[in-house]
């Protein structure tokens, strides 16, 4: 079975999203959460599912003891899912080509340092953009530019608010993470 580590710093949805669906298809775990808030939502998720967990602080994500720690969950990816922080290059080349991001725009465009969630979807709308959507990519060591995996694009409608924007991300964010993830598993 593989073994999957989460990366996240909020309320932790496309974590819940990415454990429900591997406790259904029972091809893949998640064998750790790693976060950089003490407060943030996906701990409870953590808790709730008993997975265990890390939280740390600037200096930690860049010490070799982080890597070792991870690698000793084997982890098949290390998956981004809302975490803020930009991936040190010695995490990059610990874990070649296996750390993936999803981000809330269709890169290149609406990403880079600061460009995250209700950042992103004002910016999108104070463009006028005619859709928005998502992007899966594999992480390097610059913000939001490893090589694109999928895209998924939607509407942005008429009266769009960066929250009514925002939900309809969240949806494309959850269907898709999980299944890009099964998809890369199957290749490895």
């Amino acid at each position: 079975m593989h073994s999957l580590i989460i990366f996240a710093s909020g309320k932790g949805s496309n974590a819940a999203a990415i454990i429900d669906y591997f406790k259904k298809t029972g091809q893949a775990r998640v064998s750790l959460i790693v976060t950089n808030k003490q407060d943030a939502g996906v701990l409870e998720i953590a808790n709730r599912e008993h997975i265990p967990f890390l939280i740390i602080d600037r200096k930690t994500f860049a010490e070799t003891l982080l890597q070792e720690q991870l690698q000793e969950h084997n982890p098949s990816l290390l998956v981004l899912a809302g975490f803020l922080w930009k991936v040190p290059a010695s995490l990059v080349q610990a874990f070649p080509g296996k750390i993936i991001n999803i981000h809330p725009a269709l890169l290149p465009a609406y990403g880079g340092k600061g460009m995250y969630g209700q950042h992103v979807h004002e910016a999108v709308l104070a463009a006028g953009e005619l859709q928005s959507g998502i992007t899966i990519h594999k992480v390097n060591e610059a913000y939001d530019e490893g090589a694109t995996i999928v895209q998924a694009c939607c509407p942005v409608e008429k009266g769009d608010t960066a929250a009514t924007l925002a939900a309809r991300i969240h949806e494309l964010e959850h269907y898709f993470f999980p299944r890009t993830i099964e998809f890369l598993l199957s290749k490895s």
